[in-house]
């Protein structure tokens, strides 16, 4: 075990990759275009937010020095969108949210807390206090503010954040270009029928949509049979990617071509993780290009994928948080034995405690269907019902 290589350095290792080749070309896209990439450089604002002194409320604006527990007559009405005239002295004005706050007015009262009288004055029912439910101008940004950092990845509240400052287009960076493969004669794609010793090929589908859903543009090379020529026609067919990404494992089995290829021809570097499912791990370059080669089964491609694959891409677009946000829930079962590798549990959240799948192993999809996160059990730890227990929600994975 001790030759075994921890999750954390693999980790360090892919973003130290990653760090040496980032995507540095920008497009410039609309807000809409933008969705789920990256952002190239600094937002930053043009404009205050809000522009003006503005009402929180539909109420009344007034001049606090003017209110000595009177009534005061209504010299305007402010709707939002209208420029307002400065407030007449003695008097208030009629305001409604998001209006602009007239010249001279410092304080406004909420119209629930207000009586209109017959003659048209409103009294006021409570203590008045100083800039109450007044936004200021600037509340949210300043000019000149750095509003988003590049390396953010732009989803509706950062889009919507650039669209309230003027913003119509976003540079970001270009589609990382992923080649994705599968090896092995035994695969069969859905919709074919099977042979003796096949199975379909879920990996492709798996790996393809995620890619999709992380912004990369996908080149599918489809299922590498067992043949040393076809491999090496196939690969020379993904020189124009960012990386090779295939599915499983290479090793130095007499079907292992393209591990034989990449040995041969390229660069191979085979790494054993602590790490449960997904022990086997390949890192290399074929013709310049980086590879990431996952494990076969299909649990363990979800899982090498989520904790290394996926922060390794991010990381390569300038993201500069890669790693998945981890909650603290209490297990709802016990874990008496500890492990020597890190193992990744796919649970359900049910009554708030974690509920552990009851069939772990690496080959069953269906856990993770099943399932709402992944529990982490770190090495060597044990843990009983109700202690807090790291989880990572796939939400956080799949976004």
């Amino acid at each position: 075990m001790a030759a075994l290589l921890s999750l954390d350095q693999a980790l360090e290792l892919l973003l130290r990759l990653a760090d040496e080749e980032p995507i540095e070309e920008v497009e410039s896209l609309s807000l809409v275009e933008a969705e789920g990439r990256v952002l190239a450089e600094d937002l930053i604002a043009g404009v205050d937010l809000p522009p003006w002194p503005n009402s929180a409320m539909d109420g009344y604006a007034l001049r606090l020095a003017d209110w000595q527990g009177l009534p005061l007559p209504v010299s305007q009405k402010i709707f939002a969108g209208q420029a307002p005239a400065p407030l007449q002295p003695g008097s208030c004005a009629r305001i409604f949210t998001g209006a602009p706050l007239p010249d001279g007015a410092d304080c406004i009262e909420m119209q629930e807390n207000c009586e209109l009288l017959e003659d048209g004055r409103v009294r006021f029912l409570q203590p008045l206090i100083a800039q109450r439910h007044i936004r200021p101008q600037g509340q949210e940004t300043r000019v000149g503010q750095r509003v988003l950092g590049a390396g953010t990845r732009l989803g509706p509240v950062q889009l919507a954040l650039a669209a309230s400052l003027g913003q119509a287009q976003l540079g970001v960076r270009r589609r990382l270009r992923v080649a994705l493969l599968s090896t092995g004669d035994e695969l069969v794609e859905p919709g074919l029928s099977l042979g003796p010793g096949q199975i379909y090929n879920s990996n492709r589908v798996l790996l393809g949509g995620w890619l999709r859903r992380l912004g990369c543009s996908v080149l599918d090379l489809g299922i590498l049979p067992d043949d040393l020529q076809q491999t090496r026609a196939r690969l020379l067919q993904a020189q124009a990617v960012d990386l090779i990404l295939s599915s499983g494992g290479v090793s130095v089995g007499e079907a292992d071509f393209l591990g034989q290829v990449l040995r041969e021809e390229g660069e191979l570097e085979l790494w054993k993780l602590a790490l449960k499912p997904g022990k086997p791990l390949t890192c290399g370059r074929y013709a310049g290009v980086p590879v990431i080669g996952l494990p076969g089964n299909p649990a363990s491609s979800l899982v090498t994928f989520a904790l290394l694959a996926r922060p390794y891409l991010l990381r390569r677009l300038g993201v500069e948080r890669v790693q998945p946000l981890r909650l603290q829930v209490p297990a709802g079962f016990a874990w008496p034995k500890a492990g020597s590798r890190r193992e990744y549990l796919r649970v359900r959240l049910d009554g708030g405690q974690a509920l552990a799948h009851p069939n772990q192993s690496s080959g069953l999809l269906i856990s993770a269907d099943w399932a709402d996160g992944l529990l982490e059990v770190p090495e060597g730890v044990t843990f009983e019902v109700g202690e807090r227990v790291g989880f990572i929600p796939f939400s956080e994975l799949f976004g």
